[in-house]
């Protein structure tokens, strides 16, 4: 081996060396955040959003809320869950002046109705009953991914008021097989509230009652 080569290899072992030394103070600096953390967190800190800007929610962020609602568990397995992704401002207008308590979708730029599909059925052919649940595990999927991602959003009831399923049916165009559970608004936060700290031990029981 020439004196050329052996600078060239101790060179190359230098440069690992340091390459080494870079890639555990960078992991030192900038440690991997904690998953369980980043999910309480994330829990905690979710909050109703009533307030909006004007700023759109874009196709790909819609499509995650989406993914994460259809996370959801399902009893069966059945996912008797449909979601209508209302971005026209004539039909968010027409829900807001029908629905009681979603006047903020004035400043939403889009709402998403989670709605149960009674013509699903199982093997047997029976329907699932526990659709109420399984989109309701979708819903607050669907919000804290919202959460997650920085929008805000607020669930709005509709099942199981008779006079607010007919407005979302007839608004949203709705077959009689599909029934709406909620509405909810989306958007960028106009404001930041703050999360409620809902804890209460005295809502606890260990073994009986």
């Amino acid at each position: 081996m020439n004196r050329y080569k052996i600078v060239s290899f101790v060179l190359a072992v230098a440069l690992l060396a340091a390459l080494a030394r870079l890639a555990v103070t960078g992991r030192e600096e900038n440690p991997a955040p904690n998953t369980q953390e980043t999910v309480f967190a994330n829990i905690l800190s979710r909050k109703s959003v009533r307030s909006y800007t004007g700023r759109p929610v874009t196709a790909g962020q819609v499509d995650t809320l989406l993914r994460a609602a259809m996370a959801a568990p399902s009893g069966r397995d059945m996912r008797p869950w449909k979601f209508v992704v209302v971005d026209d401002k004539s039909v968010l207008d027409t829900l807001r002046r029908l629905l009681p308590y979603a006047k903020m979708l004035d400043q939403a730029p889009l709402a998403i109705a989670v709605c149960g599909d009674l013509s699903i059925t199982d093997d047997k052919g029976n329907p699932s009953t526990n659709w109420t649940f399984d989109c309701s595990a979708a819903t607050e999927n669907l919000l804290l991914a919202a959460e997650a991602m920085g929008l805000g959003a607020v669930w709005t009831g509709v099942y199981p008021y008779e006079e607010r399923l007919t407005a979302v049916k007839t608004a949203l165009g709705l077959p009689a097989h599909i029934v709406p559970l909620n509405v909810i608004p989306i958007g960028w936060p106009a404001n930041q509230p703050l999360p409620k700290d809902k804890y209460d031990e005295n809502n606890i029981r260990h073994n009986k009652w």
